[in-house]
């Protein structure tokens, strides 16, 4: 049996879940921005020793590996490569994407009738996104896009689109009127997904090289430095 440790830090939400194999044993979440590189550490701390284990008991460490916020990412690729290379345990990363799409797929009915694009807000009209079915299978596969009323018109001809995540308000304003665009507004990030899906590949052996191992930024990041005068 795994005891896996979860952490989702790509966006807003700092979350953090301990799994016993598909058994949840506790989740601890933030919704305040800029909270994760003060907060995560604590969280691990308390929420391993509220489910009665130590961090050294953990089998492996699993992260949000992106695409999403650059710092977020940062920060939860960095905790959990500590971790890791402290413990020697086997670090896994999940698609923040899958991930997202998991929490809607697990709610659905029938949700083979379905595709599924999570959205993530990328700045102006553009989003890091994907099109999956209900086992996750990528029908578009993950890339930044710039919305406009076109976009996924081949997805909403084959199947009702179910559209969630921060980016999927932009892409309301197209499809309000069209009965098979379907918009879900209360999906965030979570640890909780992250570990169901992180088990799938414990039980593969599929590890990161915890030594080289970066998140998927999607994008180049682009630093800017100051235009205050010395």
């Amino acid at each position: 049996m795994a005891l896996l440790l979860s952490l989702e830090t790509s966006s807003t939400v700092c979350s953090v879940a301990l799994h016993r194999d598909a058994q949840l044993l506790g989740i601890s979440e933030l919704q305040i921005e800029k909270s994760h590189s003060s907060h995560i550490t604590v969280m691990i701390n308390q929420l391993i020793e509220n489910c009665g284990y130590e961090l050294k008991q953990i089998d492996a460490v699993a992260v949000s590996g992106g695409p999403g916020s650059y710092t977020g990412l940062r920060i939860g690729s960095a905790t959990a490569k500590g971790i890791c290379y402290a413990l020697d345990k086997p670090l896994i990363s999940v698609s923040t994407l899958h991930s997202l799409a998991l929490q809607v797929i697990q709610v659905t009915p029938d949700p083979e009738q379905y595709y599924f694009c999570p959205m993530l807000d990328a700045r102006r009209m553009e989003v890091y996104t994907c099109v999956v079915d209900n086992k996750l299978n990528e029908t578009l596969p993950v890339e930044p896009i710039v919305l406009d009323a076109d976009r996924f018109s081949a997805e909403l001809q084959a199947k009702p689109v179910i559209f969630f995540g921060s980016g999927a308000g932009k892409f309301k304003q197209f499809q309000e009127a069209n009965p098979r665009a379907l918009f879900i507004d209360t999906i965030v990030p979570s640890a909780k997904p992250v570990g169901e899906l992180a088990l799938q590949k414990y039980n593969q052996q599929l590890f990161e090289d915890v030594a080289y191992y970066e998140p998927f930024y999607l994008k180049d990041v682009y630093i800017t430095g100051s235009t205050k005068q010395a």
